[in-house]
């Protein structure tokens, strides 16, 4: 029976999103407490695991269509499943580049103490964290929240930027160690953008409607 493929398939995509939500935290951690061998784990260990989960997916999802040829909301489930995939995917390369800067800045004095990268990061793990629990449960008012805590980790990148371009500006030294942190926040942002992608999602197979692009809709 195709609903039990789609709890199976289902469990491993919650075990995907876990791994990356583990990714991007420790992506920070690492950064924050200058924990290289963190660091380097994400990269030489948690990065292939989440790359086979996301063919296994990506494969698991494409078979149940062909052999089962789904309708109405098990379809929505299916392609739902497979545009997570996709977006896991794409967090876990941003979890990665986060690791890179990370990497180069614990070797380097730091610029400014770290006040409100830390708290975009919380709230941007946080919104992951919550639209795979909106997923699980089909719950589209938890991801209606966290579509509208996009414009907080919006806030804190722009505030970063105008610090950093203060800095640059008077210290052209910076402007290296600067160019990485910013790189940070921008992966950042890319990641809560893409846990907002996948709350629209989830209310489109809650409510089977498209909330992509009205955002008069989406946030209220």
């Amino acid at each position: 029976m195709i609903e039990e493929k789609l709890v199976s398939l289902k469990k491993d995509l919650i075990d995907y999103a876990n791994l990356v939500e583990k990714m991007v935290s420790d992506s920070i951690d690492g950064l924050l407490k200058k924990n290289r061998s963190k660091l380097k784990e994400i990269i030489v260990s948690d990065e292939p695991k989440a790359n086979a989960y996301e063919i296994e997916i990506d494969e698991h999802s494409t078979n149940l269509i062909a052999q089962y040829q789904p309708k109405a909301k098990n379809l929505r489930l299916l392609l739902m499943i497979l545009r997570m995939g996709n977006d896991l995917e794409r967090m876990g390369d941003h979890a990665v580049n986060i690791v890179e800067s990370a990497l180069f800045l614990i070797d380097k004095p730091q610029i400014k103490p770290f006040i409100d990268l830390p708290k975009m990061a919380e709230v941007t793990v946080k919104m992951l964290s919550n639209g795979i629990n909106a997923f699980i449960n089909e719950n589209s008012a938890v991801a209606r929240k966290v579509c509208e805590s996009d414009n907080l980790v919006d806030d804190f990148k722009d505030k970063i930027t105008a610090e950093l371009t203060e800095i640059m500006r008077k210290n052209p030294q910076t402007v290296e160690q600067a160019l990485h942190v910013l790189r940070i926040t921008g992966n950042l942002e890319r990641i809560a953008d893409l846990s907002t992608n996948i709350c629209e999602d989830v209310m489109y197979l809650t409510e089977g409607r498209v909330i992509k692009h009205h955002q008069e809709e989406r946030n209220g």
